[in-house]
């Protein structure tokens, strides 16, 4: 499963694993928070969250090299 990030009105970005496999035109997302929350993270299918990098490049020096380039990966780098 993939891990996104989800917004938070503390923390601004949370990071969650996706637990149940998303179909087109569900209104839900199943994930677990890294606390082990288990959420139902409501999605618009035209703008679902942003995907996490892989833990490989957590402090890359180079933002260019991340796969995902978008604010929650830039503020996590």
């Amino acid at each position: 499963y993939n891990r996104v990030w989800i917004p938070d009105n503390e923390e601004v970005w949370r990071s969650a694993e996706i637990t149940k496999n998303y179909k087109a035109g569900d209104r839900f997302l199943h994930v677990q928070l890294e606390d082990g929350t288990e959420l139902n993270y409501p999605v618009d299918p035209a703008a679902l969250p942003p995907l996490r990098n892989p833990d490989i490049l957590v402090g890359e020096n180079d933002l260019t090299a991340l796969s995902y380039l978008h604010e929650p990966a830039v503020l996590h780098n």
